[in-house]
């Protein structure tokens, strides 16, 4: 088994999962508390179907702290599991609960990253080829650009398969030095344009087709 059928099998069944607990719900199985779980859970299935077809679902900020309560919850319930000695219906969903949120919990966590392709824009990942190849041969990119109330530089590096954004930004007296690093090159452009007034076309432009600075 791949484990890209292994991811899609995962979330089909935390789907069936969530589809049993509202079943439940409704004919009053669970208590009043599982309808959080449920609706948490569906929540996770989403974010599971997301990673598992590689496409994006919200926002990637959501995912981590998600995955982060999946891990509190986790710890919660083994704690109640051991400690509070619930009855049978109630023991039932706590360890479904704390068995089935481990992984996804997981997975959430890498979702979240924003850094890959799956979050970027089709501009960003056509900005984040044009980009790669001008650093394909290892070369430093610097670009600076002047507006009315500000202007912004950047150099651009890749070092193996990590690219590096140093930026200054100035408005008026203020002026400010910040560095990033990124694996993905979508993402790099998706940093360039949100943070200066500098875009992945001023780059293209002042280096000319062969990736050599033109005047």
């Amino acid at each position: 088994m791949t484990l890209e059928r292994a991811y899609i099998l995962l979330a089909v069944f935390y789907s069936v999962l969530v589809a049993i607990g509202i079943i439940a719900l409704l004919v009053g199985g669970g208590p009043l508390w599982g309808a959080i779980s449920v609706g948490l859970g569906a929540l996770v299935a989403a974010g599971l179907w997301g990673q598992t077809m590689g496409k994006p679902v919200m926002n990637p900020r959501m995912w981590r702290p998600l995955s982060g309560i999946m891990a509190a919850a986790f710890l919660i319930q083994l704690f109640a599991v051991f400690a509070l000695h619930p009855p049978g219906p109630e023991l039932a969903w706590l360890l479904t609960g704390a068995i089935f949120s481990v992984l996804p919990a997981i997975m959430l966590f890498q979702y979240g990253k924003r850094d890959q392709d799956v979050w970027a824009t089709p501009e960003e990942r056509e900005g984040g080829k044009v980009l790669e190849e001008l650093l394909a041969e290892g070369k430093n990119l610097f670009v600076e650009k002047h507006e009315a109330d500000r202007e912004a530089s950047v150099t651009l590096t890749k070092a193996g398969n990590e690219y590096r954004a140093s930026v200054v930004r100035r408005y008026g007296e203020r002026q400010e030095r910040f560095e990033e690093r990124f694996a993905c090159p979508s993402t790099l452009a998706f940093f360039i344009e949100k943070f200066t007034c500098i875009s992945v076309n001023d780059i293209a432009s002042q280096y000319g087709d062969d990736g050599a600075a033109t005047p």
